[in-house]
């Protein structure tokens, strides 16, 4: 299996290339960014990761910084209430209950921006709770990455690290409760879309680790997600170009019940089969997640931040 993966060198060079099984690195010629390769038809990618994975490696995964795999005029956006654990989790915490009722069949689904490629975190940096929230998950999701044409060349692990207290005051507040600083986590490299099979039937697990044991976990399949993904993509791409592509989070079947929060000190590991694994350990002040400023023009800023875990 290949994967397209983003990185910076011991200079703090910011490159892009093909890792392979074994964890060697083919860099792209010319350098280009994730979102140039964006732009490109997924046959012209597909075409290119082929002939670039065919060549000598260059570097190894254990030599570098892996960095998120988003760059450029590139979007995180995410999908709300598209399994039914997700409205019924939506509808116990909400006092506006017939909102996400509705939402879960009606023809256009709950889209909302997420990040910036700046502000996403990785494998092993941290995500971050609200100082103003008392009740905080992590939510495991599909992600989708997409070409400017709306098609999907990749896939992804990611977090919509969610503050439930605060959408669950008024539904108004889902901006506050969902985007700020260690609220978006993905994984260090993208599958590409030629290597999944069954999109549709892919199995995705979450354990929440508390002082070395197992506080929450569960698994969920994308059998039993309620839209089509495409459906999805088609309704973000109306009326809005995305030049370098984006990136869409396909929403969550696992929420905790109302009596879990995350905890400063936790460890959230998320598993997609084929996708693979995110690993974040949880920070409960935003100011701890302020090094992501540096770090857009200095990437190894990123080394001092992150966790490694035991495979």
């Amino acid at each position: 299996m290949t994967r397209i993966v983003r990185f910076a060198d011991d200079t703090g060079t910011v490159r892009t290339g093909v890792a392979d099984d074994t964890g060697g690195i083919r860099a792209f010629p010319g350098a280009p960014l994730i979102a140039e390769l964006l732009r490109l038809s997924t046959a012209e990618l597909r075409a290119l990761v082929e002939h670039t994975a065919s060549g000598p490696a260059a570097a190894h995964e254990r030599d570098v910084l892996p960095l998120p795999p988003l760059d450029g005029l590139m979007e995180l956006w995410a999908a709300g209430v598209t399994y039914e654990r997700s409205r019924e989790a939506r509808v116990e915490e909400s006092t506006e209950q017939s909102v996400y009722e509705r939402i879960y069949d009606a023809e256009r689904p709950e889209l909302f921006f997420k990040s910036p490629p700046w502000r996403v975190v990785t494998d092993g940096e941290p995500i971050a709770v609200r100082d103003d929230s008392e009740l905080n998950v992590p939510e495991p999701e599909l992600a989708l990455v997409l070409n400017r044409h709306g098609e999907t060349v990749g896939y992804l692990v990611a977090d919509d690290v969610s503050s439930r207290s605060i959408e669950g005051e008024n539904p108004l507040y889902l901006p506050q409760a969902k985007i700020y600083a260690g609220s978006a986590a993905v994984s260090s490299a993208i599958v590409p879309a030629w290597e999944i099979e069954a999109p549709d039937a892919l199995e995705i697990t979450m354990a929440v680790w508390r002082d070395g044991e197992a506080a929450y976990q569960a698994a969920t399949s994308t059998v039993a997600f309620h839209r089509t993904p495409q459906g999805l993509v088609d309704h973000l791409w109306r009326s809005q170009p995305f030049p370098d592509g984006a990136v869409l989070s396909t929403g969550t079947g696992i929420v905790p019940a109302l009596d879990f929060t995350l905890r400063a000190g936790d460890v959230v590991e998320i598993s997609i089969e084929g996708v693979g694994t995110l690993r974040n350990p949880v920070r409960a002040h935003q100011a701890e997640l302020d090094w992501l400023v540096r770090a857009i023009a200095e990437p190894l800023t990123r080394c001092a931040h992150r966790s490694r875990f035991p495979e």
